[in-house]
């Protein structure tokens, strides 16, 4: 039995098909694929500039998400749903980074897996947010202050020319002229006399390599002479100082001896009976002295006519 379907139907089901294609197409440009059952994650961001919604979500470079949603929250939070398209785990301590993967393009997230963690994270739950500076945005943080710089020295540049341009009056530049025309006549006769210098050395160059053989001559002898000398020195100090010692020795054995009693001084210092003699005798000097002081006339006599001396009387002792 052959079923007769009319043009109408034919082309209402090409519709209807065109329709959930068109919706199909739509959902799956926004990173939702209406015939799979996936699942999704949230993340809280303070920033995603550049992150824009069907940007992938990449494990270790492979991708296995993409941004379904972006919306807006309280105090400016950004809440990003991720749907994963592929069947992987996902443990609930990993972090989603936002990155960019180059010069051209936006930027995507990458999933950070903490694979110590043994608890999954579960469609609906919350992943810990991070950011990654990339290649272009390290560059233009570090451009940006340079090219300040960069400014403010053509700024500097431009005003010093101003100056010089306000400065340089046709007097002062004729001036500047002369003065150059001097420095390069300057430099001329530098010139000149550094060649005739060239010239002297090169006619002289053996007169001056036997000036400098000879003081080299002279330099050694000196040398020579001046350890000689050094030797002789040492060897009269050394003498010198030998001398000192055999001195030393020697009032060290005449202390020695003297301290045991033997010699003069010895006897002089250790017999107190020599002593005590010395002592008397000299008493007795002093009182002879004292007495020819006070009667001269016992000692000497001096007789005009004469006359006897009379006889010697013994002084009283004290």
């Amino acid at each position: 039995m052959k079923i007769a379907i009319s043009r109408e139907v034919k082309t209402a089901v090409l519709v209807l098909l065109s329709i959930g294609m068109l919706i199909w197409g739509y959902t799956f440009l926004n990173g939702k694929n209406i015939f799979s059952s996936s699942r999704t994650f949230f993340v809280e961001y303070d920033n995603v500039e550049g992150l824009s919604t069907a940007s992938s979500v990449t494990i270790n470079g492979m991708v296995v998400g993409k941004v379904h949603h972006i919306s807006l929250k309280d105090q400016g939070k950004l809440l990003v749903e991720l749907m994963m398209t592929e069947n992987v785990d996902v443990p609930k301590s990993s972090k989603a980074i936002i990155y960019s993967p180059g010069f051209i393009g936006g930027k995507q997230i990458a999933l950070e897996i903490n694979y110590k963690d043994p608890e999954l994270a579960q469609s609906g739950d919350y992943l810990q947010a991070g950011s990654l500076t990339g290649l272009i945005d390290g560059l233009g943080e570090k451009v940006d202050p340079i090219a300040k710089k960069l400014d403010s020295v053509l700024y500097n540049v431009n005003i010093l020319v101003q100056t010089i341009n306000k400065t340089l009056d046709p007097a002062a530049q004729k001036n500047l002229q002369d003065a150059l025309a001097q420095l390069n006549a300057t430099m001329t006769n530098a010139n000149a006399i550094t060649g005739k210098f060239d010239r002297i050395v090169s006619s002289n160059e053996t007169k001056i390599n036997n000036i400098v053989s000879d003081f080299n001559t002279t330099s050694k002898n000196l040398s020579a002479f001046s350890n000689d000398l050094d030797k002789i020195q040492l060897q009269k100090l050394q003498d010198i100082l030998n001398k000192f010692d055999s001195a030393a020795s020697n009032l060290d054995n005449m202390m020695t001896d003297i301290n045991s009693g033997k010699g003069n001084l010895g006897k002089l210092m250790k017999e107190e009976q020599l002593y005590q003699n010395l002592e008397d005798a000299t008493k007795e000097l002093n009182q002879l002295l004292e007495d020819v002081k006070l009667n001269p006339r016992r000692y000497i006599n001096i007789s005009v006519f004469g006359k006897k001396a009379a006889p010697y009387e013994e002084p009283v002792k004290p």
